[in-house]
């Protein structure tokens, strides 16, 4: 072994070693800015060591390549605000994906025009590559396309779905048994091109049954889906940081997916079989009179208040109202009050959507509880202010047997004394389901754009 291989080696090593202390940092929301930066600098690591350790013959298409990428993601980081982040995340996903299936392809006809034998272990890994890259690719612009509204984010069936997806499902094993049978055979080009069409049409499919509302998990998944997609693809071309960072990926986003089902009281076989959100039930229909509330009298609520819990949702990320509201929170503690703020697992439209608003807001990371820590406490609360939140704040999970969302666990705001909710209208949700909070005897209505109606009492707090 050369040099320059032991200290590639060594390298890899090193940049594995800072990937998995990376991720484990990104479990606090305290070490979880080192933890990304620790995470880019191994993967800067992994990438100069194999530039300087591979048989390159000509590095102007990296150069151009890092360039254009470069200017493209600084571009898209400064000009995409924090409400489009979510279907920003299912963009990187699905360029993860194409990455690797086009690595997979790449490989595959680079062995075939050199006359090389193609071993089992590597032709099932380009397989692999090809059809979980180009399944996360085309799920997650579907994904994008929803969480963006370009198209409509309700679940889309239609007659014989599940058939067509079973026969799709035979094809791509069908297409997989010949391939590695005969990867160099005559035919085998036939039978990679119509694993890459399969997966593109399965993509499609597997994503379009699921609703808006169900997005965390779907992104989660999709970005497990992009690391299983790399990790074939570090088998492809024997690039073991790629394995590890691959595998590391995929685990976790299995591990995540498994958590949002949890929180959202849903199976993973639901998700990794489309059953995600398909079953759609009207639910009961809920009326009464809704009890409007003036900013002016909501601030002599809050001004008496001993306890406070804010409860964030996607409302809030639309009205960029996060940094009024860490100002009203620390009028409130100036004021006397216990604040604090209760995120649910789902809140937003992905995973850790509203922890990462309240942190960009600077809302101390000891003021947010979990779901399953608030709930107890929530009978003591003085107020609870739901600001743009609906499925996770809805009683009807727990009492209507026949809606969409029965059974999940929600964030009990109607057990707290007063509830306030911001919304613009009493429109339902995402999951379009309705809430019966709106017309509780405690809940009071504030309506109007959250980030004016948060400033409204702010400004009442300090004049007064």
């Amino acid at each position: 072994m050369s040099a320059v291989q032991i200290i590639s080696s060594l390298s890899y090593i090193l940049a594995s070693g800072l990937f998995i202390f990376g991720l484990k940092m990104l479990s606090s929301p305290a070490t979880a800015r080192r933890g990304n930066l620790v995470s880019a600098v191994g993967m800067l690591i992994a990438v100069v060591a194999t530039l300087a350790g591979g048989d390159i013959i000509s590095y102007q298409w990296i150069v151009v390549g890092v360039i254009v990428g470069a200017l493209v993601g600084a571009s898209a980081a400064l000009r995409v605000p924090m409400t489009s982040m979510p279907e920003f995340v299912a963009l990187f996903n699905g360029f993860g994906g194409i990455a690797s299936l086009l690595v997979g392809w790449a490989e595959y006809h680079r062995s075939v025009t050199a006359a090389a034998e193609i071993p089992f272990a590597t032709a099932l890994p380009i397989y692999l590559a090809v059809l979980i890259g180009g399944v996360t690719f085309t799920g997650s612009l579907i994904a994008y396309a929803k969480l963006s509204e370009k198209i409509d984010g309700k679940p889309t069936l239609f007659t014989g779905q599940q058939i067509l997806n079973a026969t799709i499902l035979i094809g791509v094993v069908a297409c997989l048994v010949a391939f590695v049978a005969s990867p160099t055979g005559p035919y085998a080009y036939w039978f990679v091109g119509g694993a890459i069409g399969l997966s593109f049409v399965l993509g499609v499919l597997a994503t379009i049954p699921i609703g808006g509302a169900d997005m965390p998990v779907v992104i989660s998944l999709l970005n497990s889906y992009s690391g299983l997609a790399a990790c074939a693809a570090g088998f492809v071309i024997s690039n073991t940081v790629l394995i590890v960072s691959g595998s590391l990926v995929g685990a976790s986003g299995i591990i995540l997916t498994n958590i949002m089902c949890k929180a959202m009281n849903r199976s993973l076989p639901n998700v990794l079989f489309s059953g995600l959100g398909a079953a759609v039930k009207a639910g009961k229909g809920f009326h009464g009179e809704a009890n409007p509330i003036t900013a002016p009298d909501a601030y002599f609520i809050l001004e008496a208040a001993g306890s406070v819990v804010f409860v964030p949702g996607y409302g809030m990320a639309v009205a960029q109202a996060q940094h009024v509201v860490r100002e009203l929170g620390e009028l409130l503690e100036k004021n006397g009050a216990e604040v604090s703020y209760a995120v649910h697992p789902v809140a937003g439209r992905m995973p850790g959507h509203m922890n990462v608003l309240l942190a960009e807001a600077n809302v101390p990371y000891e003021e947010l509880v979990e779901m399953d820590e608030i709930n107890p406490r929530m009978d003591n609360v003085d107020v609870a202010v739901v600001i743009g939140a609906n499925d996770v704040v809805n009683p009807a999970a727990r009492t209507d047997e026949s809606s969409p969302i029965y059974g999940m666990p929600i964030i009990n705001v109607d057990h707290a004394r007063t509830v306030f909710v911001l919304k613009r209208s009493l429109r339902s949700g995402f999951a379009g389901v309705d809430n019966p909070l709106f017309f509780n005897e405690n809940t009071r209505m504030l309506f109007g754009d959250a980030k004016q109606s948060i400033s409204a009492l702010v400004t009442e707090f300090k004049e007064m």
